[in-house]
């Protein structure tokens, strides 16, 4: 018997429309979910976190509430990225300890603890947390291929997860490379070697999935994910009505009734049709590229929502080849959060402002440092030297060991904010510091779900209108600014991009940080400020050795492409 982890709550969603499905779509069928039988549901962790507070306006807090209330028979499951949980870096101990035990309280069985470059040593403290609150503690492998990567390695730390108290393994196909005989030999050999339950976790984004499923199947595999058929194939998982019917009445059979999935499929197919225009063609097609890319599904279609957003998306296929060349710069690490969003978004930094590592993510610049774990091959010395400074060398230790307790400093700071009404609401303001505060006083709005006529104009501004006055048709066009001290500036002193001493802004993004003050004296390379754009912070680096004259933005503002920052002379 093959039991199956159904992924429509969290993966499907987050791989084909950018982790865009409200929890007002998932409450209604959570309880005939809860009746299927399945081993687990996941529901939770993953960019869920990140996406509900940024872009739905929910607490994602709330939605795993919501869901356990109605899900009483079938495990809820998460998806943890080991020291950076649901975040894009390392955090302290205390914060990973707390996260875990909050999560547990709130209705997570079953814990699903990866490291982007398969670091045990970033999965201790949230195996160890999770143990404590007995919960299921689920040690996950991220698979790739690469000229450093075997199947040797993969079992050995399968047995290294075993050892910590993993209480199962799955392995974490997340750009669907792994191929039936390879899955057919790695699967073999795990259930050899380790007496814990092997799960895999795979998607279709290269076609293979479904095969690679059965050929793991017939090697002894455990568990598989799959997803409602409404939320499946393309860069999500296999479909779960199609593998339990394949399966039936054979030896493997999941014992789950397909009149009851049909009664779901029915439901999903109308939420399918609410949210079809964030579904992307990209993202909802097999894509054998990805055989040579290595781009993960929910990497895909967060590619095309950040291209979108900076108004790029006709740079998708240089995007798409310059992913494995910074891939190989930074050691091969396998293409999962964050090393996904860390190596696909100095990808498109390298393709929007045309020369190679012109700006260097701070990312990149902690992975370079070691910050983020060791890379499973050398990071390129012309890398290294573009970012470490003349004798400094990467940390070698845990990186979380360099890391201060920090709960009860942010605790104090979100105190002083006025922001908390809960505990959790600390660990979401520890999280995301910059975003939360603004959820936390209510000062975000859920982004519109486009509808059809909309899509073409997705996440762009209107330029041209037409405006009725008296009974006359006007059709204005305009030219958009962000922010609106900047427009008052730009009305008073008409600073353009062509003005002398101009910094633009790069991308779309918010500044949140700005760390100089006009009349100091600045030198070429100089970070002058942080721009937050596509997940990520980009140092702005100042342009010419000069003195800044004027500064035009303020921490916290949106900007656009091309938009003046500052002037420096």
């Amino acid at each position: 018997m093959v039991k199956i982890t159904d992924t429509t709550f969290r993966d499907a969603h987050q791989s084909l429309m950018a982790t865009r499905m409200r929890t007002e779509d998932m409450l209604p069928i959570a309880e005939k979910m809860d009746e299927v039988g399945f081993h687990s549901i996941e529901a939770w962790g993953g960019a869920t976190f990140d996406a509900c507070i940024r872009y739905l306006n929910e607490d994602p807090w709330e939605r795993l509430r919501a869901l356990k209330k109605r899900i009483q028979n079938t495990p809820l499951q998460m998806l943890l990225r080991g020291q950076n949980l649901v975040g894009y870096r390392h955090y302290p101990d205390d914060i990973v300890e707390k996260f875990v035990q909050k999560s547990a309280e709130n209705g997570i069985d079953i814990f699903r603890i990866f490291d982007a470059l398969n670091d045990i040593r970033n999965m201790e403290t949230a195996i160890k947390a999770a143990k404590k609150c007995d919960a299921h503690v689920q040690g996950a492998i991220c698979y790739t291929i690469s000229p450093v990567h075997t199947i040797d390695q993969y079992v050995e730390l399968a047995k290294k997860l075993e050892e910590l108290g993993c209480d199962s393994i799955c392995i974490k196909d997340m750009a669907g490379l792994l191929r039936p005989f390879e899955a057919k030999e790695l699967i073999t050999r795990l259930k050899e070697e380790v007496s814990v339950p092997i799960q895999l976790h795979s998607h279709c984004t290269s076609g293979i999935a479904p095969m690679t499923y059965f050929a793991a199947i017939e090697a002894g595999v455990d568990v598989v994910d799959c997803a409602m058929s409404p939320f499946a194939m393309g860069t999500s998982q296999p479909p779960t009505e199609s593998i339990v019917a394949a399966l039936k009445g054979t030896k493997y059979d999941t014992g789950l009734d397909l009149k009851l999935l049909e009664e779901i499929r029915k439901y999903f197919e109308k939420v399918r049709e609410k949210y079809k225009c964030l579904i992307n063609p990209i993202s909802e097609r097999v894509d054998a590229r990805i055989l040579l890319y290595q781009v993960p599904g929910g990497m895909l279609s967060n590619l095309v929502s950040q291209l979108k957003e900076q108004n790029a998306l006709d740079k998708f296929e240089e995007v798409l080849e310059e992913i494995p060349k910074v891939r190989k710069d930074l050691g091969y690490p396998p293409l999962v959060t964050p090393t996904s969003q860390i190596v696909g978004t100095q990808a498109v930094m390298n393709v929007l402002t045309e020369e190679r590592y012109k700006i260097v993510t701070n990312e990149v610049v902690n992975y370079v440092k070691g910050f983020y774990g060791k890379p499973p091959a050398p990071i390129s010395k012309e890398l290294m030297k573009r970012v470490l400074e003349e004798g400094e060398k990467p940390i070698t230790c845990r990186p979380a060991d360099l890391l201060e307790p920090e709960y009860e400093k942010r605790k104090k700071e979100a105190l002083e904010k006025g922001i908390v009404k809960k505990e959790e609401d600390i660990l979401t303001y520890a999280l995301y510091p910059q975003i939360a505060v603004k959820f936390l006083r209510g000062e975000l709005k859920a982004e519109p779900i486009p509808k059809e006529k909309e899509v073409s104009k997705f996440m762009e501004v209107p330029t041209e209108y037409v405006v009725e006055v008296n009974g006359e048709i006007f059709n204005v066009k305009i030219e958009p600014v962000w922010g609106s001290e900047l427009k008052e500036k730009e009305k008073k002193e008409t600073i353009t991009a062509e003005t002398e001493g101009a910094v633009l802004s790069p991308f779309r993004g918010m500044i949140t940080k700005i760390k100089v003050k006009e009349g100091d004296t600045v030198k070429k390379g100089d970070v002058i400020a942080i721009l937050e754009a596509m997940k990520m912070e980009n140092p702005i680096e100042s342009p010419v050795d000069g003195k800044v004259e004027k500064i035009l933005v303020h921490e916290g503002q949106s900007v656009n492409v091309g938009d003046v920052i500052m002037i420096i002379k």
